[in-house]
């Protein structure tokens, strides 16, 4: 088992950005991949960014060139970098480990002005 814990949400203007942070309570080198996925009033849980124990990492159309997922692996943590943020981008946030199924509570994040 793999406990999550995000962190960095909150309100931020159109164009504004936001660091988010995944904490890991073991090595984020022992799944397959570590990931962010977003869930919006009304829609479903989409993969937003991942980035595999190798280092190598994709993301969603919508967000490619505005986010950037980076790993920290001496302190288990994962990052969200959030750029040129827009209202879409309005959602929950959540951590993802893909080998253990685990899920961090979420964190909110609000685009607005």
């Amino acid at each position: 088992q793999m406990r999550l814990v995000e962190s960095g949400g909150g309100l931020v203007q159109p164009g504004g950005s936001l660091r988010l942070s995944c904490a890991a309570s073991g090595s984020i080198l022992s799944v397959n991949a570590m990931a962010w996925f977003r869930q919006a009033p009304g829609k479903n849980r989409r993969l937003v960014a991942l980035i595999t124990s190798g280092g190598s990492t994709d993301y969603e159309d919508s967000v490619k060139g505005r986010f950037t997922i980076s790993r920290d692996v001496a302190k288990n943590t994962i990052s969200l970098q959030m750029n040129n943020l827009k209202p879409e981008d309005t959602a929950v946030y959540y951590c993802h480990a893909d080998t253990f199924g685990s899920w961090g509570q979420g964190t909110q994040v609000t685009v607005s002005s």
